[in-house]
C-alpha cells in the first residue's frame, strides 16, 4: 500500500508541470501586447501633430493601460511558475528583480488586484476625456464596474489582514 501511495505522491507532485504550458502562453500573450504597443506608437507618429492634447494624453494613457497589463503578465508568469511550477534560477544576475522568489499566493492576489485597479482607472479616465461618446448610463456602468474593483481589493486586503492576524494567534 506504501508503493501505491508513493507513486500517486510522485504524481500529484509531477502534475504541476501542466501548467508550464500555460506560462509560456502566457509569454506569448506577452509579446502580442509588445505588437500592439508597438502598433499604436507607429500608428499614432503621423497623427502627433494634429492629434492636440486631449488626442496626446489618451494616446500616453493607452500606452501606460498596455505597460500595466505587461507587467501584470510578467508578474503572473514569474510568481505563479515559482508558487506552483519550479524556482527560477537565475542566481544573483544583476537584473533580477527584487521581488522575484518573494511573491506568495496572497501578494499574487493583492498585486494582481492592484493592477486591475489601476488599469480600469486608466480605462475611467479615457472615458471622462470623450465623456461626449457615451451615454450616461454606459458612465455609470463603467464607474459602478471600477468602484466593484475596488470593493474587491480592499475586501481582498482585508481578509489576508484577518488570515494574517489569525494564524500569529494561533
Amino acid at each position: 500500500m506504501k508503493i501505491i501511495e508513493n507513486l500517486l505522491e510522485k504524481i500529484m507532485f509531477a502534475s504541476r508541470w501542466i501548467m508550464a504550458p500555460v506560462y509560456l502562453g502566457l509569454i506569448v500573450c506577452l509579446i502580442f501586447l509588445l505588437y500592439v504597443f508597438i502598433h499604436e506608437i507607429i500608428v499614432f507618429i503621423p497623427l502627433a501633430t494634429s492629434a492636440g492634447e486631449s488626442g496626446v494624453i489618451l494616446f500616453v494613457l493607452n500606452l501606460i493601460d498596455l505597460s500595466l497589463a505587461g507587467n501584470l503578465l510578467l508578474m503572473v508568469i514569474f510568481s505563479g511558475y515559482e508558487n506552483f511550477v519550479s524556482k527560477i534560477d537565475v542566481g544573483n544576475h544583476k537584473d533580477k528583480p527584487s521581488w522575484m522568489g518573494k511573491v506568495n499566493f496572497a501578494n499574487l492576489k493583492l498585486k494582481l488586484i492592484s493592477s486591475i485597479v489601476a488599469i480600469s482607472g486608466i480605462h475611467l479616465l479615457k472615458i471622462f476625456m470623450s465623456l461626449d461618446q457615451y451615454t450616461k448610463e454606459q458612465v455609470i456602468l463603467y464607474i459602478s464596474v471600477h468602484l466593484a474593483f475596488v470593493l474587491s481589493g480592499v475586501l481582498l486586503a482585508f481578509m489576508d489582514y484577518i488570515i494574517g492576524k489569525t494564524a500569529k494567534h494561533s
